[in-house]
């Protein structure tokens, strides 16, 4: 069964509140509920998600009231908090960097290297135990998801390779990938775009 990746939709940006906190705003509300709404995926899926607010927001919008959601602060987005929030402008030229020169995080940033096998190990690790007949979504967000994919497809770290490149641009998007074996079953998608494929 293969495995989907699911980021966070539009949040409330909040300067003075700590980027982890932010939760979805009701655009990224109403676009998580909607998604929920096309029962794609199954009652007995489990979610494993980071721990920041608006991920956990979008895991509780698709897991329902008795859903499984299984946090883990390992899967949270790259970090960047030696900077604190950015206006757009800054924060985009920032988040260039790291896709630029993985191997170095800008100004105190995370590196993308470091970010990639953090969320790879986490990911590991959650479906080292997980039940094989019920479905795993990771629900996290952009920069470490993009990571993850470009690990599973075997694909160089690059910005084209990011979710707001290649499919909504305030997040939102999902891919579906298997790790045993290691494969990329399609690239990033918007929410209201995937489709569950048969083959």
């Amino acid at each position: 069964m293969p495995h989907l990746y699911i980021t966070h939709p539009e949040v409330v940006i909040d300067p003075n509140v700590p980027t982890p906190r932010w939760g979805l705003n009701a655009t990224g509300w109403a676009r998580a509920r909607a998604f929920a709404a096309r029962l794609l995926l199954p009652d007995d899926a489990i979610f494993y998600a980071s721990d920041e607010q608006k991920a956990l927001d979008l895991a509780q919008a698709l897991a329902g009231p008795l859903g499984t959601i299984i946090p883990d602060p390992q899967m949270g987005e790259n970090d960047r908090s030696s900077t604190g929030y950015l206006p757009p402008d800054r924060f985009e030229a920032m988040v260039d960097r790291p896709f630029g020169d993985p191997q170095t995080g800008p100004d105190g940033w995370e590196s993308a290297l470091h970010a990639q096998q953090r969320i790879v190990t986490a990911v590991q690790r959650a479906l080292a135990t997980h039940p094989p007949d019920r479905q795993a979504v990771f629900v996290g967000h952009g920069c470490v998801g993009t990571l993850l994919k470009c690990h599973v497809g075997g694909r160089a770290i690059a910005r084209h390779e990011d979710q707001r490149v290649r499919a909504a641009k305030g997040g939102g998007n999902i891919f579906a990938f298997e790790l045993s074996p290691r494969r990329l079953l399609g690239d990033w998608q918007a929410l209201e775009a995937f489709e569950i494929r048969s083959d």
